[in-house]
């Protein structure tokens, strides 16, 4: 998937130096991740649909949030891969404007998350860099005032997985990612949410494209318990699409 996605071969892809999608569909500069693993046009997804739709996966998800596996819905898997030169985001949360004010970000961040998002290493992944319990409160002055890609935040730490470890977080923490060139990566980056959040997560998840493509999708080889849990979720995906209509973009690059 990396080799197609870096030839040009596989056009759904994060390219440098943009941060937020939409992304161009041209790899000449670059690119820092694949996307759409679960693709039906993807010869591999059953690849990437057995590790998603896993149900030992399902059972944390579920907890994670606080649902019933009855209400997952299915949302996003992507690859984060090795950039062609260093590369680093800004510091943000991925639902709250950097513009909003402390009582907006309350305001958001008071609300249950709703999903569960991961990085599935594949590779030994040290990308990560976060404020732990920052997805509870609004940003401090420090953090506020802080240059978006100011080296080193009060309190941060940098996620260390080995590969094969999985770390779970909750999207609107206060997080950037740094890649470097030089050390290979592929770390699977996946978000599964609820019925229970309605439309709060539809920009969130659909602004990646999405549902463009999944009431397309079929789930021929799957083992029949797992086609049941993905018909579902996929179901519940389509639905939450066709009740939001056009969500746009959440932020662009500056």
């Amino acid at each position: 998937m990396t080799e197609a996605a870096r030839s040009g071969k596989w056009p759904y892809i994060r390219t440098l130096p943009k941060q937020f999608p939409p992304w161009p569909q041209d790899p000449s500069k670059g690119i820092w991740g694949v996307q759409h693993l679960l693709h039906p046009s993807n010869p591999d997804h059953l690849t990437f649909a057995r590790s998603y739709f896993d149900s030992e996966l399902l059972k944390y998800v579920a907890a994670l949030i606080g649902c019933g596996e009855d209400d997952l819905t299915m949302e996003l898997y992507n690859m984060l891969v090795r950039p062609d030169e260093d590369f680093s985001l800004r510091w943000h949360r991925d639902d709250v404007a950097a513009t909003a004010t402390p009582e907006e970000e309350l305001e958001r961040l008071k609300k249950p998350g709703h999903h569960a998002q991961w990085n599935l290493a594949l590779y030994d992944d040290s990308s990560l860099v976060l404020v732990p319990g920052s997805h509870k409160r609004a940003r401090t002055e420090t953090e506020r005032n802080a240059d978006p890609y100011e080296v080193h935040m009060p309190d941060q730490i940098t996620v260390q997985l080995k590969a094969g470890e999985v770390a779970f977080y909750n999207n609107n923490i206060l997080h950037r990612g740094v890649y470097d060139s030089s050390k290979e990566r592929m770390t699977l980056h996946g978000s599964i949410g609820t019925t229970h959040a309605g439309s709060e997560r539809a920009r969130n998840v659909l602004q990646h494209g999405v549902g463009d493509w999944a009431k397309e999708y079929d789930f021929e080889g799957f083992e029949p318990d797992m086609a049941e849990r993905a018909k579902k979720m996929r179901e519940r995906l389509v639905e939450m699409g066709q009740k939001s209509g056009d969500v746009g973009f959440f932020s662009k690059d500056e």
